[in-house]
């Protein structure tokens, strides 16, 4: 049994998902980071030497969480933490960031590079009703946005969404041959993407609309491809 929990970096949800782990009682928890940005989590005064642009949507994420009473990161060491009290494994399930940026810079063309500093620069000013609004946009237009996020900047998806995807949708996959069930917890623009990679019918899903309302999971084939969360809060790395 695989349980997909699509959660937002910015949004003040971390009691959601120690409850949602704690109810579910998984054998492992699988969550969306590597063991570098685990211990960045765990000292977050630490220096960085990132990359210009990651900081700037990294100051963005963090000016986003305030505005939603919470803090970057919070879901996720919320999840390692329950998933420790509850004795389940902790699995870092995706990319090492250090060298999917380094792979970004070498790869992204300057004008690609250009209009994404420019779009972070910009989302450094957005408001939270332009945040709920976009987020209501996204959810009943989202696989329109993912083209057009696409046609934007083609790199960007490729590197940061798609093929992280499919290498967590393939960490996932072999934990659930080890573990009875495995709870993953993945920014909501994942979520989709990594459902359709697994196909599997025993897969259940608590998407973003889902936790920020106390809802209740989905079977994975009820859920339809409208959910996406966009890069500017959802997909960027910690």
């Amino acid at each position: 049994m695989i349980v997909l929990l699509g959660v937002g970096h910015v949004f003040d949800i971390a009691s959601q998902v120690e409850r949602i782990i704690e109810e579910e009682r998984p054998d492992a928890v699988g969550v969306e980071l590597d063991q570098a940005r685990y211990h960045a989590l765990l000292n977050p005064g630490q220096p960085s030497n990132a990359r210009l642009t990651y900081r700037l949507l990294s100051k963005m994420q963090k000016r986003l969480a305030h505005q939603y009473g919470g803090e970057v990161g919070a879901e996720m060491l919320a999840a390692t933490k329950t998933a420790q009290a509850i004795g389940a494994e902790v699995l870092f399930i995706d990319t090492d960031a250090s060298q999917m940026f380094r792979r970004l810079n070498s790869e992204m063309p300057f004008r690609e590079k250009l209009k994404l500093g420019l779009s972070a620069l910009t989302s450094l000013f957005v408001r939270q009703e332009t945040v709920e609004r976009e987020l209501e946009n996204l959810q009943e237009n989202g696989d329109r946005y993912m083209e057009q996020m696409g046609e934007q900047f083609p790199t960007l998806k490729r590197v940061l969404l798609d093929e992280r995807n499919a290498y967590m949708a393939r960490r996932i996959d072999a934990a659930a041959s080890r573990y009875p069930t495995v709870l993953a917890v993945i920014g909501d623009g994942h979520v989709e993407g990594i459902l359709r990679l697994l196909d599997r019918d025993d897969v259940r899903v608590y998407r973003l609309k889902d936790i920020r309302n106390a809802g209740r999971p989905s079977t994975g084939r009820q859920v339809q491809s409208n959910a996406q969360v966009s890069f500017h809060f959802d997909l960027i790395l910690r």
